[in-house]
């Protein structure tokens, strides 16, 4: 790990545009001396004034002559992202120019920024607590609209408002508890356990229902993946071209084409989805089809690795054909939810097989025809229900991302073990140091005693310039 930098001292400087050509691009300076730095680069037709922006040129140095023209932004401390003075120079977007820039602003002192250290010193300012911290870099990732949503609630604070109620009664309790025990013999009477552990219960509650908002949040960060398996021409790439609404897999009435797995991504309801069309299954014994060829064997081999792997499995059933001892198999023996498709109802009535997997299934099925497209507005919907089993879809605070469930699965078992204690009638000295231990776990979600190893993975994941 590289050695920290210096947050206080240091001007820090790094183009704030993604790399390459374009119509615009930026280098961002804070610190200190990010105006001394910025000023002798530029010629100011006026000089810069706190949050305006202000026509320049770019001047080369060497022979003072203009290289650009630029719009140029200065904030003053402590009115800006960083709670620190920052400049903000706009010039076409240029490699070039803009590595002139950059080059410099270090000539003249700046220090070029690490990754994430303009949102970082944000942090570290107060302006930013950790979980507003990590939306932005969310942000900044999101695919989707909605995903970019949920990313601006967390930015704008939802979850750290959410969590400090839940913190107020914490501290209250145990403020209650300390001055039960410094204050025993000024007749303050000590706090009897069945209010000691009602507290508790209702803080663990609270708590509980939050650390819930993991399993969705989680989904809307990072997106799932779907495995679609199934016979050999059961219309699995059919349903594929069908869900992602273009001809992406080829498909003809000649079994087994998919060799190969063929992906794409997708968003359901603003929820990335990448969706994996496999090569069909069925077993060497099978004499209904032709022998397998090596090809052939392989591309099995890899749809099951897929189905192992993805976050939810469809099984694509032909309605035309028996119920195969292979889809059986994979009904009877699988533990994990899935998806069962029955595809090509619109050739047959499916009464019949529906019954049947009915009766040895519990995994939800819907009827779909690949052909004419019915049944796939019910199809994105069912997968879509299995994979957020429910969620809160309208939650304005979410535990996105691992290290946040952690600090909150970590403050649960805290509580727990406080409330063990406080069955057993173990004193409260000793109660209080779970109690402790539960505050401590949720000063860490939002970044009151986050130790400086984490702040550096948190912040290294962001991108230079941000």
């Amino acid at each position: 790990m590289s050695p920290t930098p210096d947050l206080t001292e240091d001007t820090i400087v790094a183009i704030a545009t993604p790399s390459g050509r374009g119509g615009i691009g930026i280098v961002r300076l804070s610190g200190s001396a990010a105006r001394t730095i910025a000023e002798p680069l530029l010629k100011l037709r006026h000089p810069l004034a706190p949050a305006q922006a202000r026509f320049a040129e770019v001047l080369d140095t060497a022979t003072n002559e203009t290289l650009d023209e630029a719009v140029v932004t200065y904030f003053a401390a402590p009115h800006s992202y960083t709670s620190e003075d920052v400049v903000e120079i706009a010039t076409h977007g240029s490699p070039v120019l803009l590595d002139y820039l950059l080059r410099q602003s270090v000539a003249a002192g700046a220090r070029l920024a690490e990754h994430g250290e303009f949102t970082q010193r944000a942090f570290l300012s107060g302006r930013l607590d950790l979980t507003q911290a990590e939306a932005v870099n969310d942000l900044i990732e999101a695919t989707t609209l909605h995903q970019a949503r949920i990313a601006a609630r967390q930015l704008g604070g939802s979850l750290s408002r959410l969590i400090a109620p839940i913190k107020e009664k914490l501290i209250s309790l145990i403020a209650a508890l300390e001055a039960g025990i410094d204050f025993a013999e000024d007749d303050i009477d000590l706090l009897p356990a069945n209010e000691i552990t009602t507290q508790i219960k209702a803080i663990h509650a609270s708590l509980t229902t939050f650390e819930q908002t993991f399993a969705y949040g989680r989904i809307v960060r990072d997106g799932f993946t779907l495995a679609i398996i199934g016979r050999p021409n059961a219309g699995k790439s059919s349903l594929f071209n069908r869900l992602v609404q273009r001809d992406r897999a080829i498909v003809t009435a000649a079994p087994g084409t998919t060799r190969d797995p063929v992906t794409e991504r997708i968003s359901l309801e603003g929820i990335p989805v990448e969706l994996i069309d496999t090569a069909g299954l069925r077993h060497t014994s099978d004499t209904s089809n032709k022998p397998l060829d090596e090809a052939e064997s392989i591309g099995i081999a890899k749809s099951r690795e897929a189905m192992a792997e993805a976050d939810v499995v469809l099984l694509v059933l032909d309605a035309t054909t028996p119920l195969h001892q292979e889809d059986e198999a994979i009904l009877t023996a699988s533990t994990r939810p899935f998806l069962v498709v029955i595809n090509k109802h619109d050739l047959i009535p499916t009464t019949g097989i529906a019954h049947r997997i009915s009766d040895q299934s519990a995994h939800t099925m819907v009827e779909t025809s690949a052909l004419t497209g019915a049944g796939i507005s019910e199809l994105r919907q069912a997968i879509l229900s299995l994979i957020t089993d429910n969620a809160p879809i309208s939650e304005t605070a979410l535990l996105t991302n691992l290290r946040q469930q952690q600090a909150v699965t970590s403050a649960l078992a805290a509580l727990s073990q406080a409330l063990r204690a406080v069955a057993a009638t173990i004193p409260h000295e000793m109660i209080l140091l779970d109690l402790y231990a539960a505050l401590h776990a949720l000063d860490t979600l939002t970044g009151a005693t986050t130790t400086d190893d984490i702040l550096h993975l948190i912040f290294n994941k962001f991108c230079i310039g941000k």
